[in-house]
């Protein structure tokens, strides 16, 4: 008596829409079973790929086969057998060894006859075909895709991918949500787990309704695609879409993503743990908690920082926080901007964006005549590959190093596009950053802004004799000097403006930018050097 498995498969990642739900295959091999009247000893069904071997229960099946519990197999069409040649070469082995006494299918013609098992390899190599040549046009559409600038997989949070065009659209509500994310992570408070507690507070969740992954985060952190840079398969590609996380802002994340997961003191989070060194022997400066207690049962907690005298022998002390913070605070305050200034800074910023503008046009020919050289390269390169004169790695590596090269050259053109020149934006944001410094200084209880905005204005602090000195970012180092038409003490800018400071600090009638006279220098300082600054901000 011949036995049949009936096996049912639907893939989960299925290409062919005409291919039967396995209900609908059940359905359908009963009806030819009864109409055949063929037995059937059980069904097995099975929703997994037949591109590669490994299915379990179509193991299973052939399992059943040569111990004779059953001898014969149904199902809806060879390929839901087979789509690789291993498997289908099992069937065929099994059906020349006797065990295997009969195929039957509802959409295809079998006898187990030298013929019969001919036609079936037949059946089971366009089953292969299939897939190979489905792989291969998918291949061929991503990389299509790609050259349009068109992400070809599943959009990056803050994105959503769009069925009708079949491209990249930005989520107007989860895409301020990102940008909050990476402003926040920028801040430097914040840790991966932070960032994906507070993207489920407002929504953004991977499967199953549950927070991002830590190493989500970290990617989404670190995607060149919010720059408008597709890379996929190790080539970068220039994307279409359009962007909402702006350069400086992704370049501030990275140097926290480099940071973040640096080593603290377990259990604290000391506030100006990290700012500066020792002046003494250059270790660095550690804090340390400790808790007095008193009779009445009551404690006070201290905080120290101190020197960790890991590199050499050093005599320095400790110093409190409480006597640490003033210190701090008159620093960041002398590199402050008193409000008053404001209306005069504005002023001149605007008279040099109009002049700057004249000269823009000339730069941005001049870069686009780089982009195109650049360009022509790229092509030239192209040639070369599909002439098999260069090899492929040596074409995927100089082509990312001319895709950088553009990428570098396009950013500088936009800047001059929108800016005029790369300095203006950068001076509005030190003029704002100086402006916050006072008011940071002056509030109360905010030592982690504070330590934020030191850090802002000076770089390779140093501890010594319990005294803290930096060395000052520029041009806030101009802000700090001491000048003679200011109380004794305070920085240039710090104090309101009055007739004579103003004729000192600001050009007269407006027409340069201000410069800052510094007590003892041999030559004065002008803010317009921003333009040849490139980190002035640390």
């Amino acid at each position: 008596m011949i036995k049949y498995i009936a096996y049912c498969r639907k893939s989960t990642d299925e290409k062919d829409k005409q291919v039967l739900s396995i209900e609908a295959q059940i359905s359908e091999l009963k009806e030819f079973a009864k109409r055949e009247n063929l037995f059937i000893t059980e069904f097995i069904n099975e929703a997994k790929t037949a591109k590669v071997p490994g299915r379990e229960q179509f193991a299973e099946v052939l399992k059943k086969i040569e111990k004779g519990m059953a001898n014969a197999i149904l199902s809806w069409h060879p390929d839901r057998l087979a789509r690789n040649s291993i498997d289908g070469g099992k069937i065929i082995y099994l059906l020349d060894t006797g065990k295997l006494l009969d195929l039957k299918f509802p959409s295809f013609w079998f006898e187990s006859t030298p013929q019969g098992k001919f036609m079936l390899s037949i059946a089971f190599g366009q089953s292969k075909y299939y897939v190979d040549n489905l792989s291969e046009n998918v291949k061929r559409g991503n990389r299509q895709k790609l050259r349009n600038g068109v992400w070809p997989s599943k959009a990056p949070y803050g994105y959503i991918n769009n069925p009708k065009t079949r491209g990249i659209d930005i989520d107007e509500e989860k895409s301020k949500v990102v940008r909050k994310a990476f402003q926040l992570f920028a801040d430097g408070n914040i840790s991966f787990t932070g960032i994906s507690q507070f993207m489920f507070k407002f929504g953004i969740r991977r499967e199953g309704e549950k927070p991002v992954k830590v190493g989500q985060v970290k990617n989404m952190l670190s995607n060149r695609f919010y720059l408008g840079i597709l890379k996929y398969a190790g080539e970068y590609y220039q994307g279409s879409h359009k962007t909402f996380i702006s350069k400086k802002l992704f370049d501030e994340v990275q140097k926290q993503v480099d940071k973040i997961e640096r080593p603290r003191q377990k259990g604290h989070n000391f506030v100006f743990a990290g700012l500066a060194t020792c002046g003494e022997c250059g270790a660095a400066i550690t804090a340390e908690q400790h808790i007095k207690k008193y009779k009445n049962g009551t404690g006070q907690t201290f905080i120290y920082y101190r020197c960790t005298k890991k590199l050499k022998l050093c005599n320095q002390k400790y110093v409190s926080e409480i006597e640490l913070e003033p210190q701090i605070r008159k620093i960041v305050r002398d590199c402050g901007l008193h409000q008053g200034w404001e209306p005069y800074f504005e002023k001149w910023i605007t008279q040099a964006e109009e002049k700057d503008k004249l000269t823009a046009e000339v730069e941005e020919k001049q870069i686009g005549g780089q982009i195109q050289e650049t360009e022509i390269k790229l092509n030239r390169l192209l040639d070369g590959y599909l002439d098999q004169v260069i090899e492929p790695e040596i074409y995927k590596q100089k082509k990312n190093e001319l895709f950088d090269e553009k990428l570098k050259l396009e950013e500088k053109k936009s800047q001059i596009s929108k800016n005029g020149t790369v300095w203006l934006e950068p001076m509005r944001e030190f003029v704002n950053c100086a402006l916050q410094a006072q008011k940071i200084a002056r509030a109360k209880n905010n030592c982690h802004d504070l330590s934020i905005m030191a850090k802002k204005v000076g770089s390779n602090f140093f501890l010594m004799n319990r005294r803290l000195s930096a060395n000052l970012n520029f041009p806030f180092a101009a802000l700090s000097a001491e000048a003679p038409y200011v109380p004794q003490g305070k920085g240039a800018a710090s104090a309101a403006p009055n007739s004579l400071a103003i004729s000192k600090m600001v050009s007269p009638g407006g027409i340069g930018p201000p410069t800052f006279s510094l007590k003892g220098s041999r030559s004065t300082i002008e803010l317009r050097a921003l333009k040849n600054s490139k980190n002035f901000l640390g």
